[in-house]
């Protein structure tokens, strides 16, 4: 069996993640799978899926991932391989129209990471045309029911047509993670210091700014640690400094140290406006540490009853609930363990066996 994955590219992301780390287990499986980025600059991730030597690694150059001539390079690509799963848009138009182009045969599958997004929320007539995209899809792949019930109220597609195949992480590397060195890291720290951290993009559905104004309510001794990339950290860093919060929060860019970095903070926070099926949450839980994540589709699922929940954007509800952690042992204890036990329920093996009998049953082998 050949397969191809199609993504825009290996920047931060927790589709990019999901790619990173499902590809080498492909592999052992004994299925020839490869990878096409529309755009293969060479981030982090790109490394380190190299290095694995699992996969052959296509790109269609380091520019915009929105360049109309991915559509004809995509082509030749289609005819190569039984069966090709697609990852995020502008890929999913792309490889659509590259096989109605081309006429190609070829099995497509995509992959629905999140529960909201601009098209969704557009008007009738780019829902025409995105419903129309979707049907092209022999099969699609919704990381949580939800997911599933909002895109099939979306599109009418036939519920057939629809697999729920929840993400999974590695849960192995991130209990073997040694923490990172705090001393190391941060300048001034101290063992009184308590650090929070969050592992996201800089990017819409994303809210760095209600955690960056939670830490305006907290004792200084609190330390954020903010872990990712993208348009919108701009607007965080003015925020930061608008607080005076310059020697609190500290922006570490994209690293490939996250576990040992999960491991080393004291609380984990994720707060988002939406999400898919959040790998970063698992992972969060997974560190042995507790986790606060805003009270939204994608994030409530896998962390209520586990660990915390707060509303989206109320900050004063954050604060508390980080504070309560930081002064109630008992409470940061039973937090921490119940976290660790969920976590359990997101085994990538899961996963990756899932997605084998999916594309066994399109290819029939």
């Amino acid at each position: 069996m050949k397969v191809l994955h199609i993504i825009n590219s290996l920047a931060t992301g927790g589709a990019e993640k999901l790619i990173l780390d499902t590809l080498p287990l492909y592999a052992d499986k004994g299925i020839e799978v490869d990878l096409l980025l529309l755009n293969g600059t060479e981030y982090p991730f790109f490394k380190e899926l190299t290095s694995k030597k699992c996969c052959r690694i296509f790109s269609l150059g380091k520019g915009s991932v929105y360049n109309p001539l991915h559509l004809f390079r995509i082509i030749s690509f289609l005819k190569k391989y039984e069966l090709v799963h697609v990852h995020l848009f502008p890929s999913q138009y792309f490889v659509v129209l590259a096989k109605i182009v081309s006429g190609s045969k070829t099995k497509l599958i995509f992959t629905e990471h999140s529960t909201s997004n601009r098209r969704i929320r557009g008007n009738f007539l780019i829902r025409y045309i995105d419903v129309l995209f979707y049907r092209q899809f022999h099969k699609i792949i919704c990381i949580t029911d939800k997911v599933q019930k909002v895109l099939q109220n979306y599109t009418n597609i036939e519920s057939t047509r629809f697999h729920i195949i929840e993400n999974g992480l590695d849960l192995s590397k991130i209990s073997k993670a040694i923490p990172a060195d705090k001393n190391f890291l941060l300048e001034n720290y101290s063992e009184h210091n308590r650090l929070l951290i969050q592992v996201s993009s800089f990017q819409e559905p994303k809210d760095q700014k209600t955690l960056i104004r939670a830490m305006a309510l907290l004792p200084g001794y609190f330390k954020l640690l903010l872990v990712g990339v993208g348009s919108l950290q701009p607007e965080s860093e003015s925020l930061v400094a608008e607080l005076g919060l310059e020697k609190r929060v500290f922006f570490l860019g994209s690293r490939m140290d996250v576990p040992q970095l999960l491991k080393m903070a004291d609380i984990i926070v994720l707060s988002s406006k939406y999400e898919g099926l959040s790998l970063s949450s698992i992972e969060g839980m997974a560190s042995g540490r507790p986790f606060i994540a805003s009270e939204v589709p994608g994030l409530k699922e896998i962390v209520e009853g586990a660990g915390i929940l707060f509303p989206v954007g109320d900050e004063k509800k954050l604060a508390e609930e980080i504070l309560l952690l930081a002064t109630d042992q008992k409470y940061y204890d039973r937090i921490k363990e119940q976290c660790l036990e969920r976590a359990q329920h997101y085994d990538i093996s899961i996963m990756v066996h899932k997605h084998l009998a999916l594309y066994r049953e399109l290819t029939k082998k």
